[in-house]
């Protein structure tokens, strides 16, 4: 089976609209004229800015990627059919469905370039007998003839393995096959596959079968549509939460009996509650719902509208999967499973099944200017509309953002200049001098470098609430130690905010 592979090399910048997309800090991708100004990924984010100060920079936003990466796998499907996305930037297609429908792969490669320019992107694309191996080539731009791939891999760096998530390799292992002297794949391929297994186990196989080429996957045409609505009419209205209770664990092992026989996961449900009018309500989940978590979600729902007296009886009963997929789709290439985030999300499963969703939150970035409102709290394996939209704020924190709030944030802070002098900001928004000393009660520190200020006109539009403030990054030597803080002038004199421990 000949594989296409066309790779977007600027996504997700594309998407973002910028130059660099981060992620931890860290360049996650880059656009080409960022990469004309020195700027690589994986390098630090103050690194890049320092390179081009105007870099122009968005957080890596899974959802938002793919979105809009949407349109274009449209346009590629005008051209060949069961395009298979393995992440947003980079499909893989049948070539040879495509070249034999378009009479050679170069002319289904130049059609599909058209399809992708249609949206003002560019892409690469590269040729293959697997898929692993068309994605290497992709980044090359070359097409492997056939039966030629151990060739063709052979002389590949290491790291090419590292650079592509959709590979499923992990950094660990390729760093510790790098310390031992493995340059190249082909070195890798030579490695006997059982010392490999026992160093380095299934990490270590997955990629020396890349090495190797070789692969059983194939590209798969789009899931069928189908009919998996379930639904359920008690012999009497449903009003009590025990009932309810039964009633949802009877409807969602009918519901994932059903997506067993169709062979897919749901990760979008449906609850959908029926008496003298109708009421529903959609949960979304990052991870696929297994049976008990099904349960349990419309068993919460359903405690919700009957404690809340929404209705009045529960006559009929639906679960409708809204969104669905393979199992371990999002798991790599050939579904390798973290079995410690598994059983993390069996022990936090079985938390929410006894106490509720709410019971366990896991952090999220949000949109807001300082670190505290840029932070907001989810239900864990939830997929919760941010109270605040991330995108661009006028005056927002650079990151890295501080780790640690401060302790005790009213203590008294002077920033001083050389002389002695107390700093403030100035109704232009600019330091009124050079910061040389940072006090703060008995300790006094000297500034060794600083950032900002950058200044807030928050709520301006309501006077009863209005806020003018500015926030600045202060670096200190603290007992021969580097230490930042990140300090506000707020009312005329200055706070910490929050420490970069």
């Amino acid at each position: 089976m000949r594989v296409m592979a066309v790779w977007f090399p600027d996504w997700p910048t594309h998407a973002a609209g910028v130059m660099a997309v981060s992620q931890q800090h860290r360049v996650r991708a880059c656009s080409s004229f960022a990469r004309a100004k020195g700027i690589r990924r994986d390098m630090r984010v103050r690194e890049a800015q320092a390179l081009y100060p105007a870099l122009t920079l968005a957080e890596w936003d899974a959802d938002r990627d793919a979105r809009e990466f949407e349109p274009v796998v449209r346009e590629l499907e005008e051209i060949a059919p069961s395009v298979e996305v393995l992440r947003p930037g980079l499909v893989v297609i049948d070539a040879g469905a495509a070249g034999r429908f378009y009479g050679s792969e170069d002319k289904a490669v130049q059609l599909l370039a058209d399809a992708a320019s249609l949206k003002g992107v560019d892409c690469m694309i590269g040729i293959a007998d697997t898929i692993t191996t068309a994605i290497i080539a992709a980044r090359q731009g070359a097409a492997v003839p056939p039966g030629e791939s151990l060739a063709f891999l052979k002389d590949q760096p290491l790291g090419v393995l590292k650079f592509e998530e959709a590979l499923g390799c992990e950094a660990e292992t390729l760093d510790a096959l790098g310390m031992l002297g493995i340059r190249t794949l082909g070195e890798l391929a030579q490695l006997p596959p059982s010392a490999v297994v026992t160093r380095f186990g299934r990490a270590g196989l997955t990629c020396q079968r890349i090495a190797l080429g070789r692969e059983e996957r194939k590209v798969a045409p789009e899931l069928p549509t189908t009919d998996l609505r379930v639904s359920l009419t008690p012999e009497e209205a449903i009003t009590r939460v025990d009932e309810a209770a039964f009633l949802a664990r009877t409807l969602a092992a009918q519901l994932h009996e059903k997506l067993q026989r169709a062979g897919v996961v749901c990760q979008r449900l449906k609850v959908i509650a029926e008496a003298d009018v109708a009421i529903e309500r959609v949960w979304r989940t990052r991870e696929p719902l297994t049976e008990s978590a099904t349960a349990d979600r419309v068993r919460w729902q359903l405690d919700g509208w009957l404690s809340a007296r929404q209705i009045p009886g529960i006559v009929t009963l639906a679960l409708e999967p809204l969104e669905v997929s393979s199992p371990g789709a999002g798991a790599g290439l050939w579904g390798a499973v973290d079995e410690r985030a598994e059983q993390v999300r069996r022990v936090v499963a079985r938390v929410q099944s006894l106490l509720g969703t709410d019971a366990v939150l896991q952090p999220r970035l949000a949109g807001g200017r300082g670190p505290a409102e840029r932070t907001e709290l989810i239900p864990y394996g939830e997929e919760v509309t941010p109270r605040r939209a991330p995108g661009t704020w006028l005056g927002v924190l650079p990151s890295p953002l501080p780790a640690r709030a401060a302790s005790h944030p009213a203590t008294k802070l002077q920033l001083l200049d050389a002389t002695g002098t107390a700093i403030h900001v100035t109704a232009d928004a600019i330091l009124s001098a050079t910061p040389a000393w940072l006090v703060r009660g008995h300790h006094r520190w000297e500034v060794t470098a600083w950032a900002g200020p950058w200044p807030v006109d928050d709520r301006w539009w309501d006077p009863d609430v209005a806020q003018k403030y500015a926030r600045m990054q202060v670096v200190v030597v603290q007992e021969d130690t580097p230490r930042a803080f990140l300090i506000v002038w707020l009312a005329g004199q200055w706070r910490v905010e929050a420490t970069y421990d």
